[in-house]
Formats: C-alpha cells, structure tokens, sequence
C-alpha cells in the first residue's frame, strides 16, 4: 500500500485577505473576570477549510482540576477566522454530584473530520484524580466522548468510552493501565494515511505506570488500537502529550517534561495493519538547542505547517512547538524549525530548534495552535492568571509564519 503526502486545501491555498476585511487581532475569547467567579482554563480549537473556528474550554464550578468537583465545557465559534466570536455555547455541562460519572468533563482534545466537517471530542469525565492511588483499573479516570456535526454549535449526549481505552492495554506485560487522560487541546488527524472509513486520527495519552501511550482510530473513534500495541512505551517519563505527523505518515509524540519537551517518533512497518515501531526517546532543551521550558513544565503543542524559506524561495516544512518560555509560568512562546527531507530520528528532532517567538509578556500556560484556512496560526492559550479563583483568561491570537520565525519563512 502506498501512501503520498496530500496536503489539505487549506495548506495550498495562497494566503490572501481581502481588503474589505479587517485582519483578527488578539482577543480575550473567554474572561475569567467577567465569569461571575467560575474560571476558565484547558485551550482547544479546531479549525474548517471555510474559516470557521471552533474554540473549546474547561468552566470550572469547582475552582480545581477535573475530580475535584463540577466542571463543564463551553465553546465559542468564530465563522470568519478569528475575527468575530459568537456567545458561548454549552457543549456539556458536570451535575458536580459526588462520585457520579458525569460529576464534571474536562480537559478537552478536539478534531474537526477533514473530509465531512465532523467534530470528535474526548475529555476525562467524572469524580476521579489522575494522580491518587485510589485512582485504578477498577476506579479510573474516565473518558468521555462527545460528537459534533454543525461545527460545535450543537453536540450529541455525551458517551462513556473508559473501557474502549483502557482495555486496549490489559494485555500488557508490565501490567495494565491504571489510569489515563488524552493529552487535552488537540486530537490528530492524519494528512496522508486513510485505510478505514476516515483519515486516521492519533490520540495521545498520559497514563500510569509507563508515561505515555497512543492510541489511534481509522473509524473517527468509534473503535479504538494501540500505536505499536499494548508493550509500547513511546515515552516512559512523559507527562501531557500531544501527536503530529512526518510526511511519510511517520507519528510525532511530543510530550511535556520539566525543562522542555520529550520526542519520539513511531515508523510504521506496515501502516494499514497499523505495525511498527518507536523510536528511543529524546529530550528537547536548553543542553540541544531545543524547546525550552525555562523553570517549569506545561502542557504546549507540536504543529507542522508549510511554509517558504525567504533567503532562497525553498518550500519547506515548520515544526512549531509551544511552551512557556518564562521562569515558571510564563511568557509563553514558539520555537520552530525546518523539517528535513530525508529521515529524521528523535535525537534530531530534539535538537536545533530556533527562535523563540515569544507570545505572551504575561503569566501563562496552556496553549495550543491550529493551521487556520488564511494560512494564519490560530494561536489559542491561557493568560493572566487569576490566583483567587484559579483560573486564566482564555486568549485567541492570529500568528503569521513570518511574525513566528522573524522574517526568516512565510
């Protein structure tokens, strides 16, 4: 089966605004300070080939992490690429009773379907930790999955798929999963790999024992398969992470760490029956030229976009990877770098990154991005941190690939 890099109608089209239209700005989408006390944290977006953009959040009844009380997810939807937003939309809300199964839903990850505009999302659900030891295979954190078919202004009720996920690693010789969440903001979707009903999509999972996992649909999550099966250990000191793709339909892992990040490459050897292998683990920091975390570890995004190098007119690839880049929580911001043509292991992917573009000049978090149809990054993060209610003004901010690397691509 052979497979070729197919980039979707949004990464080949020119980047033209038309004059009758004011370009979007930076804009506080979600204001905590406007939220009568409930804050806003955990960024995902999605974006359409019609530049609809579809922007999910934590709404935190409880002031805490998801376990810890009521949570609900809220949506705003922006049809013109980031320039208006609509009022917020309840996607689903926690009954925030003790110990039930929809107590609350947090964390989201989200992916639009390229080919029918469909929206996946999945979020830990119910009145379990991560974290605790109370939290297991018999007590788990739990997932929920929740579907979209008008761009997320309406949802389907949401569905319990806990054992679909954590099933899938029963077998392992290590022992099984114990608990588990999808690393929130971004679900991906493949660009070149299609064998089953839709584009595979890969969802990456901070679990323990072991660190990370992933797991992969090509049914757009009604079932689910274990990347590389339920033995494979892409990142043993991973925390959240998110997945992206090489053009050869190769899987990116990029992980949270203190410092900056894990990377981690998994090669199929034989991409419809979904075999292959990882690849060995490599950190990404200060000590290689990599994304750099300075003084903290926070949940960022991994993004491959085109682009031209300015000093050549060469068309190229950019991986773009977001952190804070801030001692501690702040100043979060993008490091970049190209993407060879021939092969690359996660030891050179780790390393040689350039930048960073910094973002934010503020407290900050949580971010994710997304390739919007203008050819602009829709840059969506959390900033401002309100410490009496724990929470972030949720911030939408369009980015150009020349703004992010200097004037170095386009």
């Amino acid at each position: 089966m052979k497979f070729s890099f197919v980039l979707p109608a949004a990464f080949l089209a020119a980047v033209t605004i038309s004059c009758n239209e004011a370009p979007a700005t930076r804009q506080v989408i979600f204001d905590t300070a406007d939220s009568i006390g409930v804050p806003y944290r955990i960024p995902a977006i999605a974006s359409f080939d019609d530049g609809t953009l579809t922007a999910v959040v934590d709404y935190r009844h409880c002031r805490s992490d998801i376990g810890f009380g009521r949570v609900d997810l809220r949506a705003r939807i922006s049809p013109d690429n980031g320039r208006t937003w609509s009022d917020e939309i309840v996607v689903v809300e926690g009954t925030g009773q003790s110990g039930a199964v929809d107590c609350g839903f947090g964390d989201p990850a989200i992916v639009r379907d390229r080919d029918s505009d469909e929206i996946l999302l999945l979020a830990v659900c119910g009145e379990t930790v991560y974290w605790k030891q109370e939290t297991n295979r018999s007590n788990p954190n739990r997932v929920a999955m929740l579907r979209s078919n008008d761009k997320g202004r309406t949802w389907s009720a949401w569905q319990e798929v806990t054992e679909q996920v954590y099933s899938l690693f029963d077998d392992c010789a290590e022992g099984c999963v114990q608990s588990c969440f999808v690393g929130s903001g971004k679900i991906f979707q493949s660009r070149v790999i299609k064998v089953g009903s839709h584009y595979r999509i890969y969802a990456a999972l901070c679990a323990r024992p072991g660190g990370n996992r992933v797991i992969y649909s090509d049914d757009f999550g009604q079932s689910w398969k274990a990347l590389g099966g339920p033995d494979a250990f892409p990142a043993r000191n991973g925390d959240e992470p998110k997945c992206e793709e090489l053009p050869d339909g190769s899987v990116i892992l990029s992980s949270r760490a203190w410092g900056g990040r894990i990377f981690n490459i998994y090669s199929y050897d034989d991409i419809a029956a979904g075999t292959g292998s990882w690849g060995k683990a490599a950190f990404s920091g200060a000590d290689n030229h990599g994304c750099t975390a300075v003084g903290n570890a926070c949940n960022g995004e991994i993004l491959i976009v085109p682009a031209r190098r300015i000093s050549d007119r060469a068309k190229v690839r950019l991986a773009l990877q977001s952190v804070p880049l801030g001692e501690g929580r702040r100043n979060v911001g993008i490091w970049y770098r190209e993407i060879p043509e021939d092969v690359i292991d996660p030891e050179k992917l780790a390393s040689g990154w350039s930048g960073p573009y910094q973002v934010s000049e503020d407290d900050s978090a949580y971010s994710t991005m997304i390739f919007q149809s203008d050819g602009l990054i829709g840059f969506f993060y959390e900033e401002h941190l309100n410490a009496d209610i724990t929470g972030y003004d949720m911030v939408y901010e369009p980015l150009s690939v020349e703004t992010i690397t200097g004037g170095l691509y386009r």
